[in-house]
């Protein structure tokens, strides 16, 4: 059998970490069986859906590095197909025309609700033949009433479901529109979906999935519910854990082989391996590796990890990328202008030694200011602090040490400066503090971004 996953979001939003991790999971099954992974917007939704999103969901994908064999496909270009479905389930009974209106609906749930039930439509047109002149019906799957539905998971084994506990789920609106869990089982199947991966938020959509592919007579694909991501204190993820969309991690520098590399780990492991590349992972993953327990997300993991892909990225793919992330950040145009063959190739020599103390792209940046910084120099305040009468003489007989450098290299020079503070009794420190305000207008001091 051909393995065949997808990634299904849906444009009503940011596409956060969690879906990320979703996509990333499918995506690396996918490569690793030689099958196909399919994206597909699903974009039922249509008051929500916007052409931003979608773009935001294809654009980051494409930065991330997760390609897709398929698609995109979209539900709004399939809706024949669904209303071909929904006929025949009418037809051969498996489903049925409801003609209760929304004041009547919600006079029952208050009525569930006093009992302290729990709300459920209780079937009232699920028997009956007629129509309701002047009411426009929605169309209801007839879900079983009495037994269980066991769903069949390769992370959490057999869940059951009492049919009692699903009631007849509308499968069409009034206006004719499909809805989520009845297109989800339709595009699989039509897609030749093998595997479904996806939150374990999802465990009571795979049981309504189930009972309708049962209903078509459809084999279900596999299914992989992985625990959803939480935040360090256990809470459920929120923006100031991370739950941020994609956008903004590239905004705050984050490269996106260590974000894939960050996220593989949330919830998967391989022996106690932290740093993987995307071959390594592709080898690596496979789904029952998926633990039950709710990952924890770590900014300060994900910054180290960050840091680490930044010192051992090419020095080349580095000013790419610098130059790159320039359009995602404040202040970014400014810099953009003043890129050109001299300060690219000044970026470049400089690149060595501001990797080493950048964890982000964003650091990058501030580190390589003095390069874009127009002259003379805005010296910041804690800068200017450093540059005493005192500091100044230091720097000009510095100077003279320094042009006795013949062979111009980082190593060269910083022994050089080495040499002439042991000279003059001083620490490194001394010198390289005022040296580095003079130069550049500013302190080390770095502000690091999330």
């Amino acid at each position: 059998m051909s393995v065949v996953t997808r990634f299904a979001p849906s444009p009503t939003g940011l596409l956060h970490v969690g879906g990320v991790r979703t996509a990333l999971y499918s995506w690396l099954y996918a490569r690793r069986m030689g099958g196909k992974f399919i994206l597909r917007v699903e974009d039922t939704d249509r008051e929500r859906s916007t052409d931003e999103a979608v773009r935001i969901i294809l654009e980051g994908m494409q930065w991330l590095g997760l390609d897709h064999d398929l698609g995109p496909y979209y539900q709004t270009q399939r809706f024949d197909r669904y209303k071909e479905v929904i006929a025949r389930m009418l037809a051969d009974g498996t489903a049925y025309r409801c003609y209760c209106t929304k004041e009547e609906l919600d006079k029952i749930r208050e009525e569930q609700t006093a009992r302290k039930e729990k709300p459920r439509y209780p079937g009232i047109w699920r028997d009956r033949t007629d129509a309701r002149p002047g009411v426009a019906p929605v169309v209801r799957f007839k879900n079983p009433l009495d037994g269980a539905v066991v769903v069949e998971d390769l992370v959490h084994g057999s869940v059951t479901f009492q049919n009692t506990e699903l009631d007849d789920l509308i499968i069409a609106r009034s206006d004719g529109t499909p809805t989520y869990n009845f297109c989800v089982v339709v595009d699989d199947m039509d897609m030749g979906v093998t595997h479904v991966i996806r939150g374990d938020d999802h465990l009571t959509n795979a049981a309504r999935q189930k009972q309708i592919y049962d209903a078509l007579e459809w084999d279900i694909p596999n299914m992989s519910h992985i625990p959803l991501i939480h935040g360090g204190d256990g809470a459920k993820l929120s923006k100031r854990h991370g739950a941020l969309g994609i956008e903004a991690y590239r905004a705050m520098g984050y490269l996106p082989a260590a974000l894939r590399n960050y996220l593989v780990r949330l919830g998967w492991s391989h022996g106690d391996q932290e740093i993987f590349s995307t071959q390594e992972m592709i080898d690596a993953f496979d789904l029952p590796a998926i633990g039950r327990s709710a990952a924890r997300f770590d900014f300060a993991k994900l910054e180290n990890l960050n840091g680490h892909y930044i010192r051992n990225s090419d020095d080349q793919s580095l000013v790419t990328q610098f130059e790159s992330v320039l359009d995602y950040v404040p202040d970014g145009a400014d810099l953009k202008v003043k890129l050109n063959d001299t300060t690219r190739a000044q970026l470049l020599r400089a690149m060595p030694s501001l990797k080493e103390r950048a964890k982000t792209l964003i650091e990058l940046i501030s580190g390589a200011y003095f390069i874009f910084a127009d002259r003379p120099l805005e010296v910041e305040p804690k800068a200017a602090a450093l540059l005493t009468p005192e500091t100044r003489a230091l720097i000009g007989k510095l100077r003279t040490a320094l042009e006795a450098v013949t062979d111009w290299r980082s190593d060269t020079t910083e022994a050089a400066m080495r040499n002439f503070a042991e000279q003059n009794n001083l620490k490194l420190g001394a010198v390289a503090q005022p040296l580095r305000a003079a130069l550049t207008g500013r302190t080390i001091e770095i502000v690091s971004p999330g």
